[in-house]
């Protein structure tokens, strides 16, 4: 079975999409339902962009760790006891055997299967009962890297050796949340919230792009912005969201004590979401995490001023989870059932010049980031 789509379904898979989105129509259903372009996502887009890992206090501290999957690929991010950050393999270089599970703290990585020991930087330092080998030299021997990076208070790998940096890529988007949140490496985790969402990762995505949706379907939230004055701008790897706070009571939660008086919201491509809710200072991280064709794992980390979220807070998280999340899951698992009918195809993008919150250009945006990586894997 060919696992990835043909030379013909590449060069066609652009078919509607214009660069003015006054023109185009969004991309077609097959990219949400096929699995050939699920693989397709993975090779050319998850493994080659720089994916969230966690707030940057987790590995503050010299030895401390934590293992995650990125793309699928096992991945240990290490805190070097010189303070370098550094990022590899998960795998052990002798039986392949995962090194490191979840979060912790430790002055050297050892192999849970043979006991092969190597230092924070990833060179082996010992290897049991190898003596008697030729031909074998220890200090030949190192973990393989992986890229990894801080940016504005949290932590980023990519599998692409080869990748830019993030802050590189990244344009303004390190200025711009610092205006807007100077204090984020220095909040600290919260509270998270994990859903299993069945739908494509990038239904999700063009969900959260764009507020077109929301006069309809998010009515609590349209009383928490002040929807006239939400405004969208798409950048090279990236969109701003943002909009005031509601300058009446709303039904979404209580922001009549707030400090942050504004709802900045950044996507960065191609599935990171950073929110700053009206509230306390705080930054919660949508992290879509694709898990097939039609399944997506999404995690809400809120990073708060306090450990223990405040009443307010509780409230926010409340809201987010049994009414925001609840209508946005409902929407997106539609959308899927709707892609995988012979009625739909592709759909009109829907376009305000002016960048309102009420339009789909950002979601165009996003579109024109995808199909460019379609073209680079042809």
């Amino acid at each position: 079975m060919n696992l990835l789509p043909s030379k013909n379904e590449f060069a066609s898979i652009k078919e509607g999409y214009s660069s003015n989105p006054s023109r185009s129509l969004s991309l077609r259903a097959d990219a949400y339902t096929d699995p050939r372009w699920f693989n397709v996502d993975l090779q050319q887009v998850i493994a080659k962009t720089w994916q969230w890992v966690c707030h940057v206090e987790k590995v503050r501290a010299p030895g401390a760790y934590v293992a995650v999957e990125v793309a699928g690929q096992p991945v240990a991010i290490v805190r070097d006891r010189d303070g370098t950050l550094r990022a590899f393999y998960n795998v052990c270089k002798h039986r392949a055997h995962a090194l490191l599970k979840g979060e912790g703290i430790s002055n050297k990585i050892m192999c849970p299967y043979h006991a092969w020991t190597y230092r924070l930087d990833g060179q082996l330092v010992r290897a049991p009962y190898t003596e008697s080998l030729e031909d074998f030299n220890p200090k030949e021997i190192c973990l393989d890297q992986v890229q990894v990076e801080e940016f504005c208070g949290f932590i980023y790998v990519n599998l692409d050796p080869d990748a830019p940096s993030l802050s590189s890529q990244s344009g303004d988007l390190e200025t711009e949340i610092q205006h807007w949140a100077p204090d984020i490496d220095k909040l600290t985790f919260g509270h998270r919230l994990t859903y299993d969402i069945r739908s494509n990762w990038k239904n999700v995505v063009d969900n959260f792009l764009e507020c077109y949706h929301c006069p309809t379907a998010h009515k609590d939230f349209c009383t928490l912005v002040d929807m006239d004055t939400y405004k969208v701008t798409t950048h090279g790897i990236y969109s701003s969201h943002m909009a005031d706070a509601g300058k009446t009571s709303n039904s979404a939660y209580d922001v009549s004590n707030a400090t942050v008086r504004t709802h900045a919201v950044w996507w960065l491509w191609p599935n990171t979401c950073l929110m700053r809710y009206p509230g306390r200072s705080s930054m919660i991280v949508l992290n879509i995490i694709p898990a097939g064709p039609d399944r997506t794992f999404e995690t809400y980390d809120f990073f708060l001023e306090t450990p223990e979220p405040d009443a307010t807070e509780l409230q926010t998280i409340k809201y987010l989870d049994e009414v925001l999340q609840a209508e946005d899951i409902a929407i997106v698992e539609s959308v899927q059932k709707g892609m995988n009918t012979p009625a739909f195809r592709q759909g009109r993008i829907v376009n305000d010049p002016d960048g309102s919150g009420k339009s789909e250009h950002a979601v165009h945006h996003f579109h024109g980031l995808i199909l460019d990586a379609y073209a680079h894997s042809a």
